[in-house]
């Protein structure tokens, strides 16, 4: 587990709703300044926490109170890692709109968009998974001392 507090998972789930439909918006219409602010979003998220993170604030303020409580919690360090991988493909589609490279602008946000509908719909974290597997494979101390 990570220093931080662990998370009711229905808060990440309710994010990658709020996501997807804002990286839907964005890729329809090509707006890079919503995309931008998704990308604020994101990086509030990964390097502030995600207690602070603007939609865990409405699901924890307007949503959670309204569901019964549960006991299932989550750890925040690879869901953190996640809203990292999504700040980076909101700054590439940033680029790619505002520089006129619209190719760029609508793959980097088609793929931070296909990543939060499979969180959204499917409960499958894309980048929680890859924080995961990057762990298991990255040398510790005790795998390094054996």
């Amino acid at each position: 587990m990570s220093a931080h507090p662990p998370v009711d998972p229905r808060g990440p789930r309710f994010t990658a709703w709020v996501t997807t439909v804002v990286l839907a918006v964005a890729l329809v219409t090509s707006w890079w300044p919503l995309l931008a602010a998704q990308g604020v979003v994101f990086a509030i998220g990964a390097f502030a926490g995600l207690r602070v993170a603007p939609y865990s604030l409405v699901y924890r303020y307007l949503v959670a109170p309204r569901l019964q409580p549960t006991a299932e919690r989550e750890d925040q360090a690879p869901l953190r890692f996640a809203q990292g991988v999504g700040f980076g493909f909101a700054v590439l589609g940033t680029l790619g709109y505002a520089l006129d490279v619209p190719a760029l602008g609508v793959v980097a946000t088609a793929f931070a968009l296909a990543a939060a509908f499979l969180n959204a719909a499917f409960a499958f974290c894309l980048g929680c998974e890859t924080y995961l597997l990057i762990k298991r494979v990255t040398p510790t101390k005790e795998r390094a001392l054996r």
